[in-house]
């Protein structure tokens, strides 16, 4: 018996077992409250799929699609490129229980000829062997890592807090990156500076990290502002983006940016460190519930009370631990996943190597979101935060 044989053997008893619609049909179907399944590959769905679709790539349909879709009753298309792996696909998720299940005969193709709606794939074949472990993320898939494409995103300092947020949030496709710096890279910034590197001493950090990103992902666009955050370009330097990520190292920045992203509307991703010990939180303008930053810090403290790292110092790894933290928080903002520190402050001991969290409450007498908060502009923050200093 000649292989040819077998093989048409064997599809012939797979279809003895599922169902298959024309393309037509399942279209109506969809429109009816099925749902329909791409089981190509990311490379395949790059070129386009058919609207509504949900992609999940044969190889990984059983292990996902209890995640996807965990009612065993709901009816479910399946479709691949000819219609053969689709068989295959609808076999085993008959074989899990789910009762409605069919294959879409002639797959894509059946689906095009007929001038069905199809949507553009949401990543070319790059953009899908790139993130492909992202993607796997029920939480992310395709229509998530888009939305990291489309996203702005503008970090304040490429220090040691900036340095590991700008890496991974370049890695995982965050598609506009903002980068406000106007220090310069020096020798002593490396061992905790992990974008820049030892020819780059004495070049401007923000154009380090460009370098850096632009080597690690072409795809991202990196704008760099050499300029210091002041009273009169801080709104129009983080204007227009979807998150602020506070890396600064003193607190007149911080004030000026709490101020301008409750102006603006802006969730901002605060962290700070010292010596052995670092936090975060997450301050959104956007929920009732959020504190501000001065919720936390009324006023600013004095230089002796809340010294910088090179006058009291810091662990090499620590702001990376704290800096990924900031990565984190800022990703699921993105995507609107997860649980963000709203409400929440993280800390962190590196000595002990124990996180605390803090609830971190509203205060109703906060002099910046508080029932009497009076906004004086942001000269006026810059003085105060001079005089604490």
């Amino acid at each position: 018996m000649t292989e040819d044989l077998h093989r048409d053997l064997w599809l012939a008893d797979i279809r003895s077992k599922v169902n298959e619609v024309a393309a037509t049909e399942a279209l109506a179907r969809q429109l009816g409250g099925a749902l329909l399944i791409d089981v190509r590959e990311d490379n395949e769905r790059a070129t386009g799929m058919p609207a509504g679709a949900l992609g999940l790539s044969r190889g990984f349909l059983e292990l996902r699609i209890e995640q996807s879709e965990p009612d065993r009753q709901r009816e479910i298309l399946v479709l691949c490129g000819s219609g053969q792996r689709s068989l295959l696909a609808a076999e085993a998720l008959l074989r899990m229980a789910y009762r409605r299940v069919s294959s879409v005969a002639g797959g894509m193709g059946a689906w095009k000829a007929a001038g069905l709606p199809v949507t553009a794939g949401a990543l070319d074949a790059d953009a899908a062997e790139r993130y492909a472990r992202q993607v796997l993320l029920p939480q992310v898939g395709e229509a998530g890592q888009a939305k990291l494409g489309a996203a702005r995103v503008v970090v304040i300092g490429a220090g040691g807090l900036g340095a590991p947020a700008l890496l991974y949030l370049a890695a995982a496709g965050v598609g506009h990156i903002t980068l406000v710096d106007d220090d310069r890279v020096e020798r002593s910034n490396l061992h905790r500076q992990v974008i820049h590197a030892d020819a780059r001493v004495g070049l401007g950090k923000a154009e380090s990290a460009r370098m850096t990103l632009a080597a690690l992902n072409p795809r991202v666009r990196v704008d760099i502002v050499a300029d210091r955050l002041r009273a009169d370009n801080v709104e129009a330097l983080i204007r227009g983006h979807d998150v602020v990520i506070d890396g600064a190292d003193n607190f007149a920045t911080r004030y000026l940016l709490a101020a301008a992203t409750r102006r603006l509307g802006m969730p901002m991703v605060y962290a700070a460190i010292e010596r052995f010990t670092g936090q975060a939180s997450v301050f959104d303008p956007r929920r009732e519930d959020s504190p501000c930053y001065r919720c936390l810090f009324p006023e600013p403290p004095s230089a002796a009370d809340a010294p910088n790292c090179s006058e009291a110092g810091v662990l090499g790894v620590l702001p990376g631990l704290i800096g990924l933290v900031q990565a984190t928080e800022t990703t699921k903002l993105l995507l609107g996943i997860g649980q963000p520190l709203v409400g929440r402050l993280l800390t962190y001991d590196a000595l002990g190597m124990r996180f605390r969290e803090l609830a971190l409450r509203r205060d109703p007498h906060c002099p910046g979101c508080g029932e009497g908060a009076r906004f004086d502009g942001y000269v006026d923050l810059e003085r105060m935060c001079a005089a604490a200093g």
